[in-house]
């Protein structure tokens, strides 16, 4: 059995679907929680009393002191409480958070037979104020925003991929391609553009490419290493979330996104608004690192076909369904009007380019934002179909690619929610910055996110898992939070070479195999990985 079927096999025998990997790791993290984080702090209360029934209470945090006095409810929030008390007045609650995590104890006082005041806990279980944070983190409002940008940004990609313009672009660009390393070179070429562009787009586009090639090669008569081809056609996923569409450098352009997802106020503090794509997308790293992959990635698939053995392939006849015509009638003609459609998709192109050019920060490009983005892509989604009815028909295509985040998006919210509440971001945080340093972070980073994408295989959902450790941790090392960022996006798209995930649609629109594509998919990564861990060292 050759490497690429052991190595498959691997994959198919070690991990589930994503969906089933983000039910172990909500399960692992909430364990994790448990076991690591602080106790209840029933013993930081001290209480001294005096024969003047003068209640002097103390703790070393700030707590919520709630009592009545005379039918009056009265709050304080302090280290310290003094009241004087008698037994039949005295109703005393105290509410006492934990420090860097969202535990709180809650306790009532009482006065017993002999004057002496006690303290009963009342607490939720910790495990019970771990289930709590989870379920809120599940359903978190400003999260599902985040995670409904990001679907619509996979599937106007696909549907504009999908579109009558892009197959007549590859239908041009195709016909050079008459040999396995020409192929090659043009597919990683216009994939890699077109993925830093939008990375739904870019994925289906390589796809549709690899599969044009073949069929121009099997009507041609032409030899090539079909699966070379394929493997180009899927490099856009080590490029994009370095693109305008990464979730991660997307979403922290929004104002207060970092509200939502770091609990820390004094971390919160340190971290600007928002990090605008001039700091990460169109930094010089950035730039730099997207330069060399477009020239190197390319090249080295040129020379990798020059190598490899092509040969005659054989392909299955692509399903076409035949609409029969009907007569429209009525509204059903505004359905496919190509003239409506056409003007609304002006009409949307130009209003955001009227927003982006009135926005006071555009020299900044911070107009660049989701809903931005989101909003540009509709109005080409319809500027490049023929009508309504057809963008219709391209959504009801491209809709199951969203299917496979849909519910993992919210899991990873609610892990997000378990690591801000328990205190597990801080310790870990603590972890980090104790073993790294100004050099060593970044690529600490790097490697870490490569990792974790193979068990999470989503930028956006890697992002809230793994976004407020670095952010914290960089903020505490006082490193640049935008380059951390970075070291993480790319450690994310890196192993997306090796993990079949993304590759699902590619598969399928070729008709290869994922062991046909993965020696060539591991050599992208090898060279993307030299790109990637060179630039976060130069700059």
């Amino acid at each position: 059995m050759s490497f690429t079927e052991n190595y498959t096999k691997a994959f198919r025998t070690l991990l589930p679907t994503p969906f089933t990997i983000a039910i172990v790791l909500t399960i692992v993290t909430y364990l994790l929680s448990l076991s690591f984080g602080n106790k209840l702090p029933d013993e930081n209360i001290v209480i001294q009393e005096s024969f003047e029934e003068t209640l002097l209470i103390s703790n070393s945090d700030n707590t919520v002191w709630t009592y009545f006095d005379t039918g009056t409810e009265y709050t304080v929030t302090n280290d310290t409480l003094r009241l004087r008390h008698q037994k039949e007045i005295l109703d005393l609650k105290a509410i006492i958070p934990e420090k860097g995590n969202s535990y709180k104890t809650k306790l009532k006082f009482e006065v017993s037979n002999m004057r002496q005041v006690t303290f009963v806990n009342e607490s939720t279980s910790k495990s019970l104020q771990l289930l709590d944070h989870w379920y809120e983190g599940l359903w978190s409002a400003g999260l599902m925003k985040f995670g409904f940008q990001m679907m619509l940004m996979l599937l106007l990609g696909h549907v504009l991929a999908l579109s009558k313009p892009i197959d007549s672009l590859l239908n041009k660009i195709t016909p050079i391609c008459r040999s396995t390393a020409q192929a090659a070179l043009y597919v990683t070429l216009f994939t890699v553009l077109v993925s830093l562009f939008n990375w739904g787009l870019g994925l289906i586009f390589g796809a549709v490419f690899a599969r044009k090639i073949g069929e121009f090669a099997v009507r041609s008569n032409i030899k090539i290493n079909y699966a070379l081809v394929g493997a180009a056609g899927y490099s856009g996923m080590m490029v994009w979330h370095g693109g305008i569409s990464g979730s991660s450098l997307a979403v922290v352009s929004e104002e207060g996104h970092f509200s939502k997802i770091v609990q820390n106020q004094e971390i919160l503090a340190e971290l600007p608004d928002t990090i605008p794509f001039t700091e990460t997308v169109f930094s010089a790293m950035n730039i730099s690192v997207s330069m060399a992959l477009i020239i190197l990635l390319p090249l080295s698939m040129y020379l990798i076909g020059k190598k490899v053995k092509p040969s005659i392939i054989r392909l299955s006849k692509p399903h076409i369904e035949i609409e029969e015509e009907t007569k429209l009638i009525g509204a059903e003609k505004l359905d496919h009007s190509r003239l409506f459609t056409s003007l609304l998709g002006l009409g949307f192109i130009s209003f955001a380019i009227y927003r982006a050019y009135t926005h006071p920060d555009f020299s900044e490009l911070k107009f660049l934002k989701p809903d931005f983005i989101n909003f540009s892509l509709l109005g080409l989604v319809f500027l490049f179909h023929k009508s309504i009815h057809k963008v219709l028909e391209a959504v009801g295509d491209a809709v199951a690619g969203v299917s496979g985040i849909l519910l993992q998006f919210p899991l990873y919210f609610g892990i997000m929610g378990i690591m801000n509440n328990s205190g597990l971001i801080g310790d870990i945080s603590d972890f980090f910055s104790t073993h790294s340093n100004e050099t060593t972070y970044p690529i600490l980073t790097f490697f870490s996110s490569g990792v974790v994408n193979v068990f999470v295989p989503s930028g956006g959902g890697q992002w809230m898992v793994q976004g407020p450790i670095i952010l914290e941790t960089a903020i505490n090392m006082g490193l640049s939070v935008p380059k951390s960022i970075m070291a993480l996006a790319y450690g994310d798209q890196l192993t997306n070479m090796m993990q079949p995930f993304w590759a699902l649609p590619l598969l399928g629109i070729t008709g290869l195999k994922a062991r046909e594509i993965l020696p060539y998919t591991l050599f992208l990564m090898l060279v993307g990985a030299v790109i990637f861990i060179a630039g976060l060292l130069l700059f």
